[in-house]
């Protein structure tokens, strides 16, 4: 942020509560480990870790891990790994199932209190008995005495009673117009082990209940999160003031927002993981922030995408090319390039002296000096990509064709002089001679030539294969609607050749493949005996930013 770019509604807030002491936020991040995080929380992370930076304040990582069903330790590790990926660090690690004892204590108080109550109602039943449209009907069970309430729930926590036959309750308005007021859920059975606190508990807290107090307890001044649980704020402040909190965290909502050609939603990723429609969590189509950092994505290309799309109250829907944009003008300084020939089809070079090899110098990166130079074998036989010749090329195709010349990168002018095809017609084999004198560096300025292709010495090229992606759904699909699925979302390339220095590549480098793509080698799969590299992104691209 500049200092004359404008405050956003929660800067506003932040600098309305603390006034000059803002170096006194508190902020915190509570994931569900039930599976791995995607851009989504990516923005989420940007804003909560981001602010606590930007103040001076401080930002805890909390598991919400309420749920042992669907919690795993698995998830817990990935959450944090991805968390550093993206370049922040917690002031605090936590954990839901921490507070656990304190949530239990705080429950009993309020049953002493007479403002909860245990419950025998179905889960079936307590749905029917809120209502939705007109207001809700009490259960029979709401005027149980203090003592057997107490004795009810101990019982309960002592594992009497199977799962789904009680619940502790608040004793609210069940004729609130806000649905959550009606009388919530605050324990329920589940006799189930938990990855922190294996088998002590066999009731858990259900997120509406330990939320607000896990953040009063931690002493978060702004809990930010997103739309969907505004309507969860009035519930979240009356169970801490029914507690008796002095500080009240500040709950402040902030829209999500949707790319298109994606599926975010934890549970239809996980559809897609376990039929086989996707490579795992993982897989490079995704934008869990696995996906993104195996397709070849950058943290700084996430971030300045999250920051670029500010904060607001109303939903949006961000176009994915906008995505792209940030990863290219992240990825141009940084890339090497590199030639890779994902098409080839023989170039014969019929004047060049047989049995030569030329070792030719070349920028890593001609826009980044400070990347160096490599060297690069160069002889008569190349591979150039097949769609670089073209047999009955028109006025404007400014490639190989007989009797027109282009430039080698890096090397010689060469005339196309003949071709060869295979008995189904198709060409295999072109022929051109190439002057000596045109050589790159050696400040030939006789003619000039309209046409620069890539190229790949025959003798030394280095099989690749190489995975091109797309986007996994067909725009304007919705989760509402069903996913109408991308066929073309992964075409495999297993013929593609590239220069000798590919050999010295790691998982964290990403290539300009010259002319054609972003590319960094594939971390789940490739191996020194099948080097495979995915496309992170095309050099190009239309769109405009604002």
């Amino acid at each position: 942020m500049t200092e004359n770019t404008p405050l956003h509604f929660i800067e506003r807030a932040i600098h309305e509560d603390l006034g000059a002491n803002t170096q006194n936020l508190h902020t915190r991040w509570p994931p569900s480990p039930n599976g791995y995080i995607h851009l989504g929380h990516a923005k989420a992370i940007c804003l909560n870790f981001g602010l606590a930076k930007q103040y001076g304040g401080l930002c805890n990582l909390r598991m919400d891990d309420t749920n042992p069903a669907k919690e795993d330790i698995e998830y817990v590790q990935s959450i944090q790994d991805d968390i550093k990926w993206l370049g922040f660090e917690w002031d605090g690690l936590y954990y839901g199932s921490d507070y656990f004892d304190q949530c239990y204590d705080y429950a009993v108080q309020l049953i002493k209190k007479g403002v909860a109550f245990v419950c025998d109602l179905s889960a079936e039943e307590i749905k029917e008995y809120r209502g939705f449209e007109k207001p809700g009907k009490e259960s029979p069970y709401r005027n149980r005495s203090i003592e057997e309430n107490l004795d009810l729930f101990e019982r309960m926590k002592n594992g009497e009673f199977p799962n789904g036959t009680r619940t502790l309750r608040a004793k609210i308005d069940m004729a609130s117009p806000n649905i959550n007021m009606r009388d919530p859920i605050m324990y329920r059975i589940a006799h189930l082990t938990h990855y922190n606190t294996g088998d002590k508990w066999c009731i858990y807290p259900t997120y509406d209940f330990a939320h607000p107090l896990q953040d009063a307890i931690e002493g978060i001044t702004h809990s930010l999160c997103s739309a969907e649980f505004e309507n969860n704020r009035p519930i979240y402040n009356w169970y801490i003031d029914q507690i008796g909190f002095e500080k009240k965290p500040r709950q402040l909502e902030f829209a999500k927002f949707y790319v298109t050609n994606t599926i975010s939603g934890k549970r239809h990723i996980k559809k897609l993981v376990d039929d086989g429609t996707v490579d795992g969590w993982d897989d490079p189509r995704l934008i869990t922030i696995r996906g993104l950092r195996r397709r070849g994505y950058t943290p700084a290309a996430i971030r300045n995408f999250c920051d670029a799309m500010g904060v607001s109250k109303g939903e949006t829907k961000v176009d994915f090319a906008m995505l792209e944009h940030y990863l290219r003008e992240d990825l141009a300084p940084i890339s090497k390039v590199v030639m890779a020939v994902l098409n080839p089809i023989k170039l014969v070079i019929t004047n060049y002296p047989e049995g030569q090899v030329e070792m030719l110098e070349m920028p890593n990166n001609p826009k980044n000096p400070e990347l160096g130079t490599r060297t690069i074998p160069f002889s008569r036989e190349v591979y150039i990509e097949s769609d670089d010749f073209m047999e009955d090329a028109p006025s404007k195709y400014h490639r190989l064709s007989l009797g027109r010349e282009v430039r080698l990168a890096g090397a010689y002018f060469v005339t196309c002089t003949d071709f060869i095809k295979n008995d189904a017609g198709d060409v295999v084999e072109v022929h051109a001679t190439y002057d000596p004198a045109t050589k790159s560096g050696s400040g030939f300025t006789e003619r000039k030539v309209k046409g620069t292709i890539h190229w790949v010495s025959c003798e030394q090229a280095v099989r690749i294969t190489a995975n091109l992606y797309d986007h996994l759904v067909i725009d304007d699909d919705t989760e509402e609607n069903g996913f109408k699925f991308n066929k073309n979302s992964l075409t495999i390339v297993i013929n593609a050749v590239a220069e000798p220095s590919i050999l010295d590549t790691t998982t964290e480098d990403r290539l300009q493949f010259m002319r054609n793509a972003y590319f960094c080698m594939d971390s789940k799969t490739s191996t020194p005996n099948n080097l495979i590299f995915n496309r992170i992104v095309e050099i190009k691209s239309s769109y405009k930013p604002i």
